[in-house]
């Protein structure tokens, strides 16, 4: 399995961000959400660690579930555009996946924007990069994959993170069996090892 992006990535596309290596933070984040049945228990998690994170919602997700949307504000973490319907780049004309963005981004109201799957066309990442930054990852959790089970899960982000990783998590019902029993003990991992988890601010 990849977990950290290939170094060839990197250098062909720089608009992409895939890590703060200047920092000492760590960023977790959570795609997809939110979800009622499963932000609000991410959100119990990370306060007991004094956590912040930040989320991508889906902005036909933020439509649906405004108030829990709220909650993660008002809980001081930072919120980033995952495209209004989770779309694949690769799969869309340019102008239409930009259109999907751009739509999301009226409710969600954030600079920041991860693509879905991480499949983002060339020309797609050129014009987005003008008004957004995009956030890719360092460290992927898996926890949605079930081929992936729970100790997996927490060996993806706890074998591999350092200072500046971004980990990438799902706040979705999909990924709830992996993501009960990997968090809090990433969380638990962080702390014991003297890691800040931070909001990605830019």
């Amino acid at each position: 399995m990849i977990f950290k992006p290939p170094k060839i990535l990197r250098r062909l596309y720089p608009e992409l961000i895939w890590n703060f290596p200047d920092s000492e933070d760590v960023y977790l984040t959570f795609d997809d959400g939110p979800s009622p049945e499963v932000t609000p228990w991410v959100l119990e998690q990370l306060e007991k660690y004094g956590a912040k994170a930040t989320f991508f919602c889906l902005g036909k997700n933020v439509e649906q579930y405004p108030e829990v949307f709220q909650m993660i504000l008002d809980a001081g973490h930072k919120v980033g555009n995952h495209t209004y319907s989770h779309q694949k780049g690769w799969e869309m004309k340019t102008w239409r996946y930009i259109e999907d963005i751009d739509f999301a981004d009226q409710i969600i109201k954030s600079n920041l924007v991860r693509p879905p799957y991480g499949r983002i066309k060339p020309r797609q990442i050129k014009l987005l990069s003008k008004r957004y930054n995009l956030i890719m990852w360092e460290i992927i959790s898996r926890d949605y994959s079930k081929y992936v089970n729970p100790r997996q899960c927490l060996r993806n982000v706890t074998k591999h993170v350092k200072p500046g990783s971004i980990i990438v998590f799902h706040d979705s019902k999909k990924s709830f069996r992996n993501l009960e029993y990997s968090l809090p003990r990433v969380l638990r991992f962080l702390s014991d090892n003297g890691y800040k988890c931070s909001g990605i601010e830019l």
